[in-house]
């Protein structure tokens, strides 16, 4: 129902991003995907590009006087430091001086990429591989909350551990979060005392000329029950989430509620008891994160993502040059030291826009209009 996709490079002139598939009738403008764009480049321990960027997206398609037209939607974000990389990045072969890559990065698609496609220059593949595509991603996850919001839905995420801190599962309740609470923090993590912990770990990492990894959060409350499906399993909703958030960028693990720790539990201990009251059905708890047979239960979704350490590091490691074979030190591209608090917005987006196309797929419409007479309709059918 909501497709979408991106292209660009990390030094290119810009990013792009369509989307197809957003009703007609939601207001929307830039300014709707500038918060997002800006909480993504934040973060202690983020590197220098971020000091040289400051991401916008522009609205080129799609929209007319601040409201959607049911067409796709096409944005634009710019690259500023494609000034600084014209020889190396441009697509024409008049003026293009390149200075070839070869010396492979450890944790890096750089060897992976360079034999899928028969690269000997790692460029063609960091340039891609890079999590500057993310921007983008951040962009249309924009829309897609913008069209979640305009339905009672609230997507968000917070820092749980980075690096040995971890503030612990049930150190706050996440539905009583602030928007505040967490972004006042440097690291995205709403416990004082975790996030200053948090920090002086990243430091210690930049002396040594290490990186840090972590695990976030992301919770969407407001959904209905039944967005998703049992029947078939690509069309589980729990599986979808968990590929939308794995797809980003150094995430290497996805759990839902108790997750992980719920397996060590006997089922009297795990699973969410039922009840009914005040015309509705409900669950006394939340271990399985909102969705149960791959279909939403009423409940928040809580997923938790486990992010590696970045793998370009000061410090680096040993690797194999592409080209000799020779035994050398990896190529050094300027990174960051921990991601884990962007990684967290990045994680928003994609939520967001995996939620959006389950919703459409449920209530879908040509208009707003017409996908608010459908929701009330299944609403009333249930009785809530």
């Amino acid at each position: 129902m909501l497709r979408w996709l991106t292209a660009g490079e990390s030094h290119g002139p810009q990013l792009t991003v369509i989307l197809e598939g957003v009703p007609a009738g939601l207001e929307l403008g830039a300014a709707d995907l500038r918060q997002d764009l800006r909480r993504r480049q934040g973060g202690h321990g983020r590197g220098g590009r971020q000091q040289i960027e400051v991401d916008q997206a522009r609205i080129v398609g799609g929209v007319r006087g601040g409201v959607t037209l049911g067409s796709p939607i096409a944005l634009v974000i710019e690259n500023r430091d494609h000034q600084n990389w014209t020889a190396q990045m441009t697509p024409e072969r008049e003026g293009f001086a390149p200075s070839p890559v070869t010396r492979l990065r450890p944790g890096h698609a750089d060897l992976a990429g360079a034999l899928k496609y028969g690269h000997v220059d790692v460029r063609n593949v960091l340039e891609r591989s890079s999590a500057r595509e993310t921007a983008a991603r951040v962009a249309a996850g924009g829309v897609a909350r913008r069209l979640l919001a305009r339905f009672g839905i609230r997507v968000f995420s917070f820092v749980q551990s980075i690096g040995s801190v971890d503030m612990g599962y049930e150190a706050v309740d996440p539905l009583a979060l602030s928007e505040e609470q967490i972004e006042t923090s440097p690291v995205r993590c709403p416990d004082p005392s975790a996030s200053a912990r948090m920090v002086a770990e990243i430091d210690a990492a930049a002396e040594r000329g290490d990186t840090l990894g972590g695990t976030f959060r992301v919770l969407a409350i407001g959904l209905p029950p039944g967005l998703g499906s049992y029947v078939h399993w690509d069309r589980k909703l729990d599986a979808r989430l968990a590929m939308a958030v794995l797809s980003i960028n150094a995430v290497k693990g996805v759990e839902f509620g108790a997750g992980f720790e719920g397996a060590a539990r006997p089922g009297s201990a795990f699973h969410d008891e039922i009840d009914y009251a005040q015309g509705r059905f409900r669950h006394l708890s939340n271990r399985a994160g909102g969705l149960t047979g791959g279909v939403t239960n009423g409940e928040p979704i809580d997923l938790r993502a486990a992010m590696k350490p970045i793998s370009t590091m000061k410090r680096p490691m040993r690797s194999v040059d592409l080209v000799s074979k020779e035994r050398v030190e990896a190529h050094y591209e300027r990174s960051d030291v921990c991601v884990v608090p962007a990684a967290g917005v990045i994680g928003e987006a994609m939520v967001a826009l995996t939620l959006a196309d389950a919703f459409l797929e449920k209530f879908g419409g040509d208009s707003v209009a017409e996908i608010e007479r459908n929701l009330q309709g299944y609403l009333d059918s249930i009785g809530r």
